[in-house]
């Protein structure tokens, strides 16, 4: 009888290990047919801007942007610029507060703060990014003028700080704080995670060995948590990439190749552009619009195999 009873045991597990691999499998090719969905709708529709009347597109393109560009890689080229600078910089400036928080957490703070810690971090992850873009253009733009025109008076004479700062600040690099601000969180959350799983064993002999806290965070948490970390500013960097309601509300928008984050009306991104010229664009101007979101695509999706080879190779 018992053994039956395992026998048939057996079976089952047999049949839900089955089951459970094929909607695995499923899930995996859902997300490929997904991915490869999206691709396939970009190009559809923005083929009349591949294959369309070039003339037409011209026109729309220089009716744009006030005549400053005529063809599509001189109009998506500023924007793809002002995309990438605004990413960057808001991942400069969170990612080492972020990996400061997530030691603080994991390593420093008593275990009722960081508990406490760990749930404002996470409510932070879930504010909508118009609560953000509203906060930026309210509150961070006219606090922040003063600082700003402090790093131009004094920090001035290296390009990126060039003066005079604009008043109100909304510049790239007040856009880079209120998006620093955003990733914060979801880089802090996945590094405090991987901070928290490293074996304790490896924590206890760097100690037993005579390092200090710090000695052993730098010998045995960061080298464990290096995967993560990568794969969590990447995380971070994909949002902000294609963060689009607080660029829209907080940046005087530019089509220039500029590196001044100070100045007004120097850059825009690809999102942030979309939402303001399509309300007013014709069926061609939307196709021009997806042409560039499809370039915002490609990008992120380079974004994230890199992103993907640097973890790989951080865990070899």
């Amino acid at each position: 009888m018992s053994s039956h009873v395992a026998t048939t045991g057996q079976v089952g597990g047999k049949t839900a290990d089955k089951v459970f691999k094929g909607v695995a499998y499923a899930c995996g090719i859902l997300i490929l047919v997904v991915l490869a969905a999206v691709a396939l709708f970009l190009l559809f529709r923005a083929w009349p801007l591949i294959g369309g009347d070039q003339q037409a597109n011209s026109e729309t393109i220089a009716n744009f942007t006030g005549g400053k560009a005529s063809n599509f890689w001189g109009y998506v080229g500023p924007l793809l610029f002002g995309t990438v600078l605004v990413s960057a910089l808001s991942l400069v400036i969170a990612f080492f507060i972020s990996i400061g928080i997530a030691l603080f957490i994991s390593h420093y703070a008593p275990k009722k703060l960081a508990t406490v810690l760990s749930y404002v971090v996470d409510l932070l992850a879930a504010i909508p990014s118009v609560i953000y873009g509203l906060w930026g253009g309210l509150v961070l733009v006219p606090a922040i003028y003063p600082f700003w025109n402090w790093v131009a008076t004094y920090l001035g004479w290296i390009p990126l700080f060039a003066g005079p700062a604009a008043n109100p600040s909304r510049t790239v690099a007040t856009v880079a704080v209120v998006l620093a601000v955003m990733i914060l969180p979801i880089i802090t959350s996945l590094s405090r995670d991987i901070f928290l799983q490293t074996p304790r064993l490896q924590e206890e002999a760097a100690l037993a060995l005579g390092a200090t806290k710090w000695e052993m965070i730098k010998l045995a948490v960061l080298p464990f948590g290096t995967s993560g970390i990568v794969s969590a500013s990447m995380l971070g960097l994909g949002r902000a990439l294609g963060e689009t309601m607080a660029v829209l509300m907080i940046l005087s928008p530019g089509l220039n190749y500029s590196f001044r984050i100070l100045q007004a009306s120097q850059n825009q991104t690809i999102a942030a552009n979309i939402a303001a010229q399509y309300p007013e664009a014709n069926e061609l101007g939307v196709s021009v619009l997806i042409g560039t979101g499809l370039v915002l695509f490609l990008i992120t999706f380079v974004v994230n195999y890199i992103g993907r080879k640097i973890t790989e190779k951080a865990s070899a």
